[in-house]
């Protein structure tokens, strides 16, 4: 009797302290949600920022609510309403027909945009897709690049129902999603250039296929690494005279208000080596991802941008409507800040350098966008496309605008 009473009770023990653990793990907190990518390497003497990403309005925004009139410019130019009706419209491209394709990132449409003369109208291509931000056209087709798919519509042109190819399997497109909206163009040489930003704000890439931009055959094929440590370029243009390559370039965030700067760069020659992640706009280095000599041998930028203005879409200026002395001039895009106590971008500015990215000057051009006085923003311009009679079109991604800006004299 003893034996099965010492029994009994090493059962009860037991029973108990197994009740025990399951009301515990019945009111243990639940395990904290992961933090957002955009706060990863927040330092901790910042951890009660307010700071953080401003998400656009993605809704369709009528011209009569736009105030075009704010727009400021050299004397002679002038801005107009082009289109409306594309919320979240980014990169453009034109057609051989003269429509132009805008791609988007939160929405995940390609929008066509056609001109009837005295207005435009817009049409969606596709929709649904993953940040479909990159839109490019060659020899008839329009290709479409998502972060992980690549369509091809063939013919599109004339045929507005043209179904899409899909040639995703031959890009090898990495898999994570973070900075991966793309920015996509042919260059002199016939190939189809493509970045991958880095998968987070600051890391050691966890593979080596991030920050960096590579070009490809249109079919995907002869994929090659044409410039490394780019953290996120959306945006370049090849110089009308060199035919090289230059591209913007976003500096990490949660370094403080005033560092590092975002860029504009030069490649010169392939397998440049731009920095990312232990050195930044080409002599700053990383606090965290520590290297000896960070900076050492890394490319230095063509101009300073200034610090989380948001680089975007890059144009060399060759038409022959602007006056002569824009003939050659780098018209680039600064979205606007976030990650910085008092906004800054929200314009369109020139960078005026030599052919070979020296004495460059960074000069205001399209402005008005922000309020300096309250820091209130109204728009925000994303790319520019030049058009066949000289103007300059330009997206406003926060209202899914274009305006065209002209000259006169």
């Amino acid at each position: 009797m003893k034996t099965v009473h010492r029994i009994n009770s090493v059962v009860l023990a037991m029973g108990l302290a197994l009740g025990a653990s399951a009301v515990q793990a019945q009111t243990a907190a639940p395990a904290a949600p992961p933090a957002p990518a955009w706060k990863q390497g927040m330092p901790e003497s910042m951890a009660t920022s307010t700071l953080a990403p401003m998400a656009g309005k993605n809704i369709a925004t009528p011209a009569a609510d736009i105030p075009i009139d704010k727009i400021k410019l050299p004397p002679g130019f002038k801005a107009e309403i082009w289109a409306t009706g594309l919320p979240g419209g980014r990169a453009m491209t034109q057609g051989d027909e003269g429509k132009i394709y805008v791609g988007t990132r939160g929405l995940g449409r390609v929008y066509e945009v056609s001109d009837n003369g005295g207005s435009r109208s817009v049409r969606t291509v596709v929709d649904k897709l993953n940040q479909p931000a990159g839109v490019a056209f060659n020899k008839g087709a329009l290709y479409v690049m998502a972060i992980d798919k690549v369509l091809r519509f063939d013919g599109i042109a004339t045929n507005p129902a043209a179904a899409p190819v899909d040639i995703t399997a031959a890009f090898n497109l990495p898999k994570e999603q973070h900075h991966n909206w793309k920015y996509i163009a042919f260059g002199p040489d016939g190939k189809l250039y493509v970045p991958f930003g880095a998968p987070c704000n600051i890391c050691a890439l966890p593979s080596p296929e991030y920050a960096q931009i590579r070009r490809y055959n249109p079919d995907g094929s002869g994929m090659e690494v044409v410039a490394t440590g780019v953290r996120n370029s959306v945006g370049f243009d090849w110089h009308p005279v060199t035919k090289e390559l230059w591209f913007s370039n976003h500096g990490r965030d949660w370094m403080g208000d005033d560092t590092p700067n975002d860029t504009v760069n030069r490649m010169h020659k392939v397998g440049l080596n731009f920095g990312f992640p232990s050195c930044h706009q080409g002599n700053v280095a990383d606090p965290e991802i520590k290297k000896d000599n960070a900076c050492a041998g890394v490319e230095q930028p063509v101009a300073l941008m200034g610090p989380h203005v948001a680089t975007m879409g890059m144009t060399f200026y060759t038409g022959n409507m602007f006056p002569p002395e824009y003939q050659g001039v780098l018209f680039n895009a600064r979205k606007g800040s976030w990650n910085r106590t008092k906004k800054s971008g929200y314009d369109i500015v020139m960078v005026k350098a030599s052919a070979d990215g020296k004495n460059s000057q960074v000069v205001p051009f399209m402005t008005g966008f922000m309020n300096e006085a309250d820091q209130s923003f109204w728009g925000r311009p994303a790319y520019m496309l030049q058009m066949k009679d000289g103007s300059l079109l330009v997206s406003d991604e926060q209202l899914g605008a274009i305006y065209r800006v002209s000259y006169a004299k």
